[in-house]
């Protein structure tokens, strides 16, 4: 995570309703807004370290500024996301553009098979998780597989406020990881818990999920999340975390915080 994505916030705004979080009456703040996404680049680059790759955004993309649904970076790789919802299957060319003018071998895939980018595949060096059902297709996980040449777990989403993994679902860098096991099937809790050894699988609790605790960056023993989830910083503290809490509400009004403003690209 010493390298990531971001887009500025310019034309970020609630332009129609794809998910349980978003609402047209509820009315983004631009400045707030825009204060909230550089308070977020201030700490990423000056305190925990990390370089900023900025994309360029685009008038009628407003959600251009959630990067981790551009697609996943692994080495020179990049597989481009296909949307499930047509309003946001335009951003899918500029995503493409700024990967082939960076210099990465970029991966298209067919239509019909929906995938969400890192939103939806996130893990540990041995092992990957991929979520599905709510915007993802299970079937593109054996394509993904096979480019990446990594085990790939699949992970049904169950709650549709939780519609993207890195909603409820944060690996960190010791090797825990950060979720809100209720948001998964009967299967997926059992898969989690056998995957993930006892003692490192940190559970966040509903309220503090609700305010996308998951959603969290974490670069080595750095995590930056959405304020308002002590509980959340109390036990990533106790593991030797620094955490920094922002205030990110504005993005929440889309379903979104911390980790959906941000794609790894190494």
């Amino acid at each position: 995570m010493s390298r990531l994505l971001v887009c500025p916030p310019d034309y970020f705004d609630i332009e129609y309703e794809i998910n349980p979080w978003m609402r047209r009456s509820n009315t983004v703040d631009r400045v707030s807004a825009v204060r909230q996404w550089h308070g977020l680049m201030h700490v990423l680059e000056r305190k925990a370290g990390v370089v900023l790759e900025r994309m360029r955004p685009v008038p009628g993309l407003p959600d251009l500024v959630f990067t981790a649904n551009a697609g996943v970076v692994v080495g020179r790789r990049a597989v481009v996301s296909r949307f499930r919802y047509p309003e946001r299957q335009r951003e899918e060319a500029y995503f493409e553009d700024w990967f082939r003018s960076a210099g990465y071998d970029v991966v298209t895939l067919e239509p019909e098979f929906f995938f969400e980018g890192a939103g939806d595949l996130l893990g540990f060096s041995d092992c990957w998780f991929g979520g599905y059902r709510q915007r993802s297709d299970i079937r593109v996980f054996p394509l993904l597989s096979e480019v990446f040449t990594q085990e790939i777990i699949p992970l049904e989403l169950v709650d549709g406020r939780f519609y993207h993994l890195d909603t409820c679902f944060c690996p960190l860098s010791g090797g825990e990881l950060l979720y809100f096991p209720a948001a998964f099937d009967t299967d997926g809790q059992e898969v989690i818990t056998e995957r993930v050894p006892d003692g490192f699988r940190l559970v966040v609790p509903e309220s503090e999920a609700l305010r996308f605790a998951c959603n969290a960056v974490c670069v080595g023993k750095y995590v930056v999340l959405p304020a308002g989830c002590p509980e959340t910083e109390q036990q990533l503290q106790s593991r030797g975390y620094r955490t920094h809490a922002l205030p990110l509400d504005e993005f929440m009004k889309s379903g979104g915080s911390a980790k959906c403003l941000t794609l790894a690209l190494d």
